[in-house]
C-alpha cells in the first residue's frame, strides 16, 4: 500500500445523502420564504461548511435570514434522520479490509457539523473506522487545505503520504493546494468533467473501483503513473 492514510468526503463519498441534503434545503428555503432552490444549485454547495454553503446558495440574504435559514436546514435533516441512510455499494466491506492494514490510518473530512457527524457516526456504528476527523464548524471550510492540515500534524505524516477521496471540486481543490494526492467518485454530485479539472490519480465510477485501484502495486508492473490511471483499467 502506497498510503499511510486516506481521508474520506463524507456525504457523496461514503454516504449516500445527496438526496437528502437537496430535499431539506429546499425545504429550509420555503420555509424562510426564498426562492425556490433547483436540485442542481443545492448539489454544486455540498461539501462546503453550512454557512459558507448558503452564503454561496442565496447571495443576498441577511444575517437574520441566513440564521433562520441554517436553523430551518438542521431541523429538517435532523427530523429526516428517522429514516436510515445508506452507505454506497462496496463502502462497508472496502473500509473494513482498509481496515485490517495494520499501517494504514483512516480519517475523515467533512462539510458536516460535529453535532451531525457524531449523529451518524453513533447511528451507523462507524466512528470506530476512523482514527481522526474534522469537520467545517471546527476548522476552515473546504477548499481551504485547513482540515487536511490538521489531519496531517495529528498523524504526524506528510502530505505525500496520505490520499484523499472525495466526490467535490472542493474535495480536490483541497489536496491540491497541498499537493496531496486525490481521487475523485464520479457517482456523488459533481460532474465527472468539474471533477477531472482538479487533475486527480482516479476517476473511479464505483467505491470498489477505488479500492481495486489501492491495491494495485504502484511500484511493480502494474503501475501506470500518477495521472495516467484510466477507469476502464480497473473496472
Amino acid at each position: 500500500m502506497r498510503y499511510r492514510l486516506v481521508i474520506f468526503d463524507w456525504d457523496g463519498t461514503l454516504m449516500d445523502s445527496a438526496a437528502r441534503i437537496v430535499a431539506c434545503m429546499q425545504a429550509a428555503a420555503q420555509d424562510v420564504g426564498w426562492a425556490p432552490l433547483s436540485d442542481a444549485a443545492v448539489c454544486d454547495i455540498i461539501g462546503l461548511g453550512l454557512p459558507e454553503a448558503i452564503a454561496k446558495l442565496c447571495p443576498g440574504m441577511t444575517p437574520a435570514q441566513r440564521e433562520r435559514l441554517r436553523e430551518r436546514y438542521a431541523a429538517h435533516f435532523v427530523a429526516a434522520e428517522r429514516e436510515p441512510m445508506q452507505f454506497f455499494d462496496g463502502v462497508v466491506s472496502g473500509i473494513a479490509r482498509l481496515r485490517g492494514e495494520s499501517s494504514m490510518r483512516l480519517a475523515v473530512a467533512t462539510g458536516k457539523s460535529r453535532r451531525g457527524l457524531e449523529r451518524i457516526f453513533t447511528s451507523t456504528g462507524s466512528g470506530e473506522w476512523f482514527h481522526a476527523s474534522r469537520t467545517a464548524d471546527e476548522t476552515l471550510s473546504k477548499p481551504h487545505p485547513r482540515m487536511l492540515e490538521e489531519l496531517l500534524a495529528e498523524m504526524r505524516l506528510a502530505p505525500e503520504e496520505a490520499l484523499m477521496v472525495g466526490d467535490t471540486e472542493y474535495d480536490m481543490e483541497m489536496a491540491r493546494a497541498l499537493g496531496m494526492d486525490r481521487v475523485a467518485v464520479t457517482y456523488g454530485v459533481h460532474a465527472r468533467e468539474r471533477l477531472a479539472r482538479s487533475e486527480p490519480m482516479l476517476m473511479a465510477d464505483t467505491f470498489p473501483a477505488l479500492m481495486d485501484w489501492l491495491y494495485v502495486d504502484h511500484d511493480g508492473v502494474c503501475d501506470t503513473g500518477p495521472g495516467n490511471v484510466k477507469q476502464s483499467e480497473i473496472s
